[in-house]
């Protein structure tokens, strides 16, 4: 979505890391689902129209994963205290009543569901994120004027709309509405076997997540490769939250360094770990694979690792890793 202002997305390297293939929305299904609340917690302003959805961690995988294979989901991250999320909230709100059903507004208190905007590495609200397909696709923080938001808005129904059955549905008026969508979904999930319990073992590696000590959850998803080293869940797992943590401290300003120091080893690590982050995850592989090219014994072996590491923030057919891997082997052999 080229040409929609929004914020330079280097003050956004957590959002980026999430766009670029990092966060696996499902993750919250994988978990016990909190009692729904009657209504939103602490008082906060209720969704209103039957195109606005007050979404919880217990819904998120109904209101925002599922319903996204028809129509986009715009995920609107706010907060009570946020005086900028009261300015946004109210438009985005007005576009998606005109939309009639081409798209989705899901309001998340950040504070009442803070697993959310921890797996989507928000750093600052207002945070407004597009999902389609059950993946995050574009994004934007701070509360643009409505003209932005409206423009954006018609993008991304412009790139979906011949791949998302649901807008063209809407706009032709033939759409059902959320509750009859949310019908449908009861009667499938009613069909559908109970799933099996949660191992104790991701819980607990979920939870310290949850505490943002990501140490604790990397050594949980750690000793369960230790006993079971073929466990590819424990794996992409251990990726993702060995990744998170540094992902936090991810300094743009880190790549120029790099870049005049092609022999400081620790510097290409940070700075491929931010180019990462800030969805270029072409050139932080290409850097990578360079300086495997330079080195030999221990630290070839420890970038090896780091490459390969970041490898598995990436679906497997992602066209960059599969590139890159080609270009690993050519460097090794």
């Amino acid at each position: 979505m080229d040409g929609v202002s929004r914020p330079d997305r280097r003050q956004q390297a957590a959002l980026s890391a999430a766009l670029a293939g990092a966060v696996d929305l499902s993750a919250l299904a994988a978990r016990p689902a909190a009692t729904p609340t009657s209504g939103p917690a602490n008082g906060a302003p209720a969704g209103t129209g039957q195109w606005v959805l007050d979404v919880t961690e217990a819904t998120f995988q109904a209101d925002v994963v599922e319903r996204s294979l028809q129509v986009p989901v715009v995920v609107d991250l706010w907060a009570e205290w946020c005086g900028p999320c009261k300015q946004l909230s109210p438009i985005l709100e007005r576009l998606v009543e005109a939309g009639r059903g081409a798209w989705v507004l899901a309001k998340i208190d950040v504070d009442a569901n803070p697993r959310i905007s921890q797996l989507f590495g928000v750093q600052s609200i207002p945070t407004v994120i597009a999902v389609a397909g059950g993946q995050p696709i574009d994004a934007f923080a701070g509360a643009l004027p409505e003209p932005q938001v409206r423009e954006w808005i018609a993008a991304l129904l412009d790139a979906l709309r011949d791949k998302l059955p649901g807008i063209r549905a809407a706009e032709e008026g033939t759409a059902p509405s959320t509750a009859d969508a949310a019908d449908g979904a009861d009667a499938a999930d009613a069909a559908v076997e109970p799933e099996e319990p949660v191992d104790p073992r991701f819980l607990a590696a979920e939870e310290a997540i949850d505490r943002g000590d990501y140490d604790a959850a990397a050594a949980a998803y750690q000793k369960i490769l230790d006993a079971e080293p073929a466990n590819e869940l424990a794996r992409e797992a251990l990726a993702q939250v060995r990744f998170a943590a540094r992902a936090e401290n991810a300094d743009p300003r880190s790549i120029a360094r790099a870049d005049a120091d092609p022999d400081d080893i620790d510097a290409q690590l940070t700075a491929a770990d931010a180019e990462v982050a800030l969805d270029q995850a072409d050139r932080a592989f290409a850097r990578l694979v360079e300086t495997v090219r330079r080195t030999a014994g221990d630290d070839r072996n420890r970038v090896r690792e780091h490459l390969v590491e970041l490898f598995g923030l990436f679906p497997a057919d992602d066209p960059r890793v599969a590139t890159a891997r080609r270009h690993l082997a050519g460097a090794l052999y």
